[in-house]
Parts: structure tokens; sequence; C-alpha cells
């Protein structure tokens, strides 16, 4: 029989053995055709859902081409969802990790399909309107975050995927460091801000799990009821840290109307959805957490989101990415560190 139906990324992809290896490893797979469709590949991992009959899961990979030491490591991610998948059932269930040049030349691995919808820049009619909606999946956020952050990390077995000690003096620096490596041209000067980061580093309450992208378009939310979220995606930065270094991220991805070009799909700017500051307010509402400091991690937020975009801007510049959607990205890095500084100076919340 045709034991591959629709195929992407055969150059790269040996699609036959892969379905060979599903079905001697686990359970339940039908001996019937393998079926594989590409997910939006954004800027970051690739991800896959592939299908054999009735049976579906999801296969992710560290992007094609070379990739920074370090960087994409399916093995961390596969590890630490097995962990928080058994307290956090939001989190995909891991099903098989694997590394075989035969199959793939980067190692990967393949965890259950969760059923939901994305929300990138756009929400689908089967969803509903934003003036009605918007509301309700900006206070799903919210408690899906305070969630994963109220399970107690020890009693979880969660203390050995990070050291929060100096969680946030190493991510500070990091960033900064991240940045002047891949810097590419003057964009703008960014030493006054590096030099605020440096000197006001807050002292962090309780460590949590941190994921560290949480952000809505790795939610899933259910097409039925979007009040529910079905799950969270993307697992590969997951840390213990400050929970804070989460809702300033969270903030920085929580795009509104008038906001400059930031690079990045945004649909929170739609009637309807939270401001930030309504974002923030109800968080810390729910938590219960000193949030006196926000400013200074929403700055941190915006300036991670830059540099994140910076690094792939540093490698279209230097030939290693050929993909037309990067060639303006320096405008919107310019962007996001003056929407960094405009946290810094309270001027954004």
């Amino acid at each position: 029989m045709n034991t591959i139906g629709r195929l992407v990324d055969y150059k790269y992809i040996d699609w036959f053995k892969l379905r060979s290896l599903l079905r001697k490893e686990l359970v339940d797979v039908p001996d019937e055709s393998l079926q594989v469709k590409k997910f939006s590949e954004g800027y970051s991992n690739i991800t896959y859902l592939i299908s054999i009959g009735n049976w579906e899961a999801v296969l992710r990979r560290p992007p094609f081409g070379n990739i920074p030491s370090k960087a994409h490591d399916m093995k961390r991610e596969f590890t630490i969802l097995s962990k928080v998948n058994r307290v956090f059932p939001l989190a995909p269930k891991p099903l098989l990790y694997k590394e075989d040049t035969e199959i793939m030349s980067r190692h990967f691995y393949v965890m259950e399909k969760k059923q939901g919808v994305v929300l990138d820049d756009t929400i689908p009619k089967s969803i509903g309107e934003s003036k009605k909606v918007g509301p309700i999946i900006s206070n799903s956020m919210i408690h899906a975050l305070n969630q994963l952050q109220s399970i107690n990390i020890v009693e979880a077995n969660l203390t050995d995927i990070g050291k929060p000690e100096g969680y946030l003096d190493r991510q500070v620096n990091g960033w900064i460091k991240r940045y002047h490596q891949s810097k590419t041209e003057q964009i703008i000067n960014t030493s006054d801000l590096e030099d605020w980061f440096r000197k006001n580093i807050p002292t962090s309450p309780n460590p949590t799990i941190v994921h560290n992208d949480f952000k809505l378009n790795n939610v899933l939310l259910d097409e039925q009821n979007p009040r529910n979220i079905n799950g969270v995606l993307d697992w590969e930065l997951s840390t213990i840290g400050d929970p804070l270094t989460d809702l300033g991220s969270t903030v920085a991805y929580w795009g509104e109307s008038g906001d400059p070009y930031l690079g990045i799909n945004i649909v929170t700017n739609q009637p309807g959805f939270y401001s930030r500051r309504q974002f923030v307010e109800e968080y810390a509402r729910l938590s219960g957490r000193d949030l006196s400091n926000i400013h200074y991690y929403v700055a941190l937020g915006f300036y991670k989101l830059a540099v994140i975009l910076q690094q792939i801007y540093y490698r279209w510049k230097n030939g290693e990415l050929n993909d037309s959607r990067f060639e303006h990205l320096n405008i919107s890095i310019k962007n996001l560190f003056e929407m960094a500084d405009l946290a810094r100076t309270k001027q954004l919340l």
C-alpha cells in the first residue's frame, strides 16, 4: 500500500523511516498512509502535524540551516514536557524523542496533538467577533498563566529544570550579550537602557515555572468555547525563575492599537481585548503579587523580543536565511527598543 501521503520537506526528512519508527515504538498507530502538514514556521522551531489514519500527533524539530549553539534544544523541551504535563495538563504529553540522522539531520520529538484554534492576526468566524470574545480570551490567558505559576515546583519535582538563584541577573546580562553578539548596524543606541537594566534589577518574588514564551499564539483555544484553553505550546525555553519575567514578555507581545510596527503577528489590537494596563491589573488581582516594578519587567520583555528579532535579522543579513520576511526587521527592532524605553520611563502602562 502507499504508506506516504502528502509530503513536505522530503529533501530533509525521510518520512518513510519516520512512519516505520512511529509504528514500531508507539501503540495504536494504524497501518495506513502517513499524511504531513507543516504549520507556520514563525521565527523558531519547525512544527508538523503528522497523521496516520485517525491517529494524529505533532513533530517538533529545530530550523533548517545553521543555528546558534545550544539553541532549539528538543531533548530539553521533551524532558520538561514529560514533567510539566503531569501537573499542568495544558502542556502536551510527549510521546517519543529521537536522534536519528537516517530520518533527519537534527534531533526531534513527537507529542500529542492538542485540539484547538491558534490566533495570530485574525479571529476565525467560528470563535466570534473581537468585541465579544476579546475580554473572554484576555481573561483566560491571565488565568492560564496564573494556574501555571501556582504549581508547587517542589512537590511537582521541577526544581532541577532551572536555577532560580540569580535568575533575573542572568536574564538581563544574557540578553544584553546576545544583542551585542548579533548586532549588525547601529539601529538605535541602547546603552542607557542597558545600563538601567543592570543597575535596577528588582528583588524577585518566589520562583515558579517560567514558560519563557507565554503568548497568545502559543495557546490553543477551544473553538466551541473560547473561554477554555485546550493547550499551551512551545516549552523549549521553560525553566524555574522569576514569574514576572513571563508576565513582562506576555505584555510585550500583547499589542495595542496605535503601536508602531513590531514585526510580530498581533490580534489583541482589535476591539474588546484588554489593554496592557488592564491585563496587568487583572493579573495582580488574581495572583496577589506585588507589581510595583512591573515597568522593569515589561521593558525587559520588549528588549528580549527586539533581541530575538535581531538574531534573525543578523542571520538574514549574513546570508544564512533567504526569506523576504526578514528584510525589514530592523524597523521593528528599532520600534521594540523604543517601546522598552517607554516602559522603562513608565509611559506605557
